[in-house]
């Protein structure tokens, strides 16, 4: 009842393929970088916060091959993009934001490579992370660019730099002022294993996710979200506003006591958002602890605390994902379930014993008024490059 995951080997030949059909020759690089879900740790990394996510089997594929001169030529293949596939442009003189919109993350990636200048090539993307999902299509985009490059052009191998450089270009070609951690994973997956990462310090510590009871249920409501809107920038700026209040040079530096003793100074919906942020920071630390000593149901526990706190103090939920988190948690074996992602849309996470998988989303599709789409997942590598024999 839940959906395949495409294999990896299955994008690259249909990249090839395409590849082949548009330009006439064989690509000779190919490279990918998954998407992400984040267990726990929501809108904190642009707090200096602490987050938990692990990359996906879903992945982001480039193919191509080098050009003399500097024009480049991208199709993608992803259906959901908007028109047209196919963009045509110069490196000199081409690399402003504009129409299509996906063209815009290849494109800020392009302008904030660490061994410029970017020497032309044409390329065929191919993606098995659902757009607007909130499983971070546009970093698994980015940063499977970026590593397309990497063989053009090889910069210092600098992997933080890197995720960096992609979450950069999403800022200044995107318009999405995007935290650190969906290209951070992106780039340092590793396979069976969450991260818990530290925003601030850029360190990241590998939690095990090596049960063979536990499953980790993803379910898409498939209501599209898309964070480049003004929801989602005036959330970070509500977060920088509290934070000046507090003195503090981000919310990861204040305390529940000094939010409440500054209670007065703040409106309240400025208070809420500090809030959330505070307590969720908390959550995070206290879950990676709970998920090492096998602990789920503590970690469940902290899990739906997020979902309650996404919902009614940083008000990034919606109907749909309310639906599906109150859904699942009604069946027995599922320890806890949450939001993931930016919010106003997209898919929820749900940690639940093995055992329990079929009637859980036999249940969630009886009780949601949409049509949603279901993947089990487990904990997979970050960006690689690819050869065209595996």
């Amino acid at each position: 009842m839940a959906s395949a995951v495409r294999a990896v080997s299955e994008l690259v030949e249909e990249a090839r393929l395409k590849f082949v059909q548009e330009f006439g020759e064989e690509p000779q690089l190919a490279a990918c970088a998954p998407g992400r879900v984040n267990l726990i740790g929501e809108h904190t990394d642009y707090n200096d916060g602490f987050v938990m996510p692990m990359a996906l089997p879903m992945v982001t594929v480039v193919v191509g091959k080098q050009n003399s001169g500097h024009d480049v030529c991208i199709v993608t293949l992803n259906e959901d993009a908007d028109q047209p596939r196919r963009v045509d442009f110069n490196l000199q003189t081409d690399l402003v934001s504009g129409k299509p919109r996906w063209a815009n993350y290849v494109k800020g990636v392009i302008h904030h490579y660490r061994a410029p200048p970017v020497p032309g090539f044409r390329a065929v993307i191919v993606s098995s992370v659902p757009l607007g999902g909130g499983l971070s299509s546009s970093a698994s985009l980015e940063v499977a660019f970026y590593s397309f490059l990497q063989q053009i052009k090889p910069d210092d191998g600098n992997e933080v730099a890197k995720a960096i450089a992609c979450q950069q270009g999403e800022h200044s070609h995107a318009g999405v002022p995007c935290g650190i951690m969906d290209q951070f994973v992106a780039v340092l997956g590793k396979k069976d294993h969450a991260l818990l990462i530290d925003c601030r310090s850029m360190e990241a510590k590998p939690v095990p996710l090596l049960d063979t009871s536990l499953v980790i249920l993803i379910t898409n409501s498939n209501v599209k979200h898309s964070l480049s809107g003004s929801e989602y920038p005036t959330r970070r700026r509500q977060c920088e506003q509290a934070a000046v209040s507090l003195g503090k040079v981000s919310l990861r530096e204040a305390t529940l006591k000094e939010l409440e003793e500054a209670k007065d100074r703040l409106d309240e919906v400025t208070y809420k958002r500090a809030c959330h942020v505070i307590e969720e920071i908390q959550r995070t630390e206290q879950a990676a602890e709970a998920l090492k000593s096998g602990a789920y149901k503590e970690v469940g526990k902290l899990m739906v605390e997020s979902h309650n706190s996404l919902r009614d103090l940083y008000e990034v939920s919606c109907p749909e994902l309310d639906e599906l988190v109150a859904a699942a948690l009604e069946v027995e074996g599922v320890f806890g379930s949450r939001m993931t992602g930016g919010g106003f849309g997209g898919c929820t996470v749900t940690l639940l014993q093995a055992n329990a998988v079929d009637k859980t989303i036999s249940h969630i599709k009886e009780q949601y008024s949409g049509n949603a789409t279901f993947y089990i997942t487990t904990p997979s590598e970050g960006a690689q490059a690819l050869s065209f024999s595996s």
